[in-house]
């Protein structure tokens, strides 16, 4: 079955605002300890993120005739954890990831997407289905032969197509806040977030997503931020490259069957209250992908690698940490992700019916 979230007309409607202009790479402090202090604190990014840096020298791959961003760190020869971006992000939401995981021992690679960052940004129709061939050129380009594929949201879709499409370049798959299909409820969400942008602005856009994508507590922690957080999104995305992300998804077609072609170890990530993705996308995931198991992430939305990246990360690690020791077991059941990121226990079996709100026992 055919999917959209975008409007049957109105595709060519571009902003009536000015587009404005691309800023220079972004920095954050360097520190681990330092970075996972401050999101500790309820705070979304680091001051340093939110200023205009000098310009700075940056990797790129070429794919075609674009060039791809990214930035990879960790010893060759470690085992690779690759990250892939959500709509408006950039390589740099996942540097508290990168320097939690490289001292663990592994290689952290981040890209930004065609259309996002400093990555190149087609004019007119990106095509989807590209995604998934411009990480394995990127792979190719670094001589990496495997890697564990991670990626939220729109980044999540892709992980997914590339499990699928490349399962000999994959260690382990972590789709994130996802999905395989889009129920009408998903949809009518996609369509106003693009009407939004299109009819009055990205910041507008970026708005409408805070609600969705963070916890009422988070917000309000946060809320002298928000206003430097939505006019540095706006000035480090390309408000028509995100509109042809957006509209690379207007002919989308739930790949639901191809699912059964996934055969890599998988974890399923999912927040508690995801209202944008909910659990029903991701109990479709874990019910089609044979060697996966679905995670719950406690008292988060949709964004909850920036809300709780200690604890994401520790997730990811100890996924990775069971996969590359031989330990996993892909048994298609539901967990719960501690909300303690000091505690013994990383996770545990979920009890009740995880497909409820109403928290009923199983029978």
């Amino acid at each position: 079955m055919q999917q959209s979230f975008l409007p049957r007309s109105g595709l060519g409607i571009k902003p009536g605002v000015s587009n404005p202009r691309f800023c220079r790479l972004l920095s954050c402090p360097d520190g681990t300890q330092e970075n996972l202090a401050f999101y500790q604190r309820g705070l979304l990014l680091p001051r340093e993120f939110f200023l205009i840096d000098k310009e700075i020298t940056v990797p790129f791959c070429k794919y075609r005739s674009y060039e791809i961003n990214y930035d990879i760190q960790g010893n060759p020869g470690t085992p690779v954890i690759v990250f892939i971006n959500g709509l408006t992000q950039r390589i740099q939401h996942w540097a508290v990831y990168m320097k939690y995981l490289v001292p663990q021992g592994y290689r952290v690679l981040t890209y930004d997407l065609l259309g996002q960052g400093k990555s190149a940004k087609p004019v007119l129709d990106v095509n989807f289905e590209e995604n998934a061939e411009v990480l394995k050129t990127l792979l190719d380009h670094l001589s990496i032969e495997k890697a564990y594929i991670t990626g939220i949201s729109f980044g999540g879709v892709i992980v997914l197509h590339f499990g699928i499409r490349y399962p000999e370049r994959v260690k382990g798959l972590v789709p994130m806040s996802t999905f395989s299909e889009m129920d009408a409820q998903t949809a009518q969400i996609g369509c106003n977030l693009y009407e939004g942008m299109t009819r009055v602005g990205f910041e507008y856009m970026v708005r409408l997503l805070i609600p969705l994508n963070f916890s009422a507590n988070w917000i309000a922690k946060n809320e002298p931020q928000l206003a430097a957080m939505q006019r540095t999104s706006a000035a480090t995305n390309d408000l028509y490259a995100i509109q042809n992300l957006m509209e690379s998804l207007r002919n989308f077609k739930g790949f639901t069957a191809e699912l059964k072609k996934i055969n890599a170890p998988t974890l399923i990530l999912n927040g508690e209250f995801d209202a944008f993705t909910p659990r029903s996308c991701h109990e479709i995931l874990r019910k089609n992908i044979v060697h996966s198991r679905l995670m719950l992430m406690q008292k988060v939305y949709h964004a909850f690698t920036l809300e709780i990246p200690e604890i994401t990360a520790r997730v990811l690690l100890h996924f990775v940490k069971e996969v590359e020791s031989g330990q996993w077991q892909g048994d298609q059941t539901v967990w719960i992700a501690s909300d303690d990121p000091k505690s013994e226990v990383v996770a545990f079996p979920c009890e009740g019916d995880h497909t409820r709100a109403i928290p009923l026992i199983k029978k």
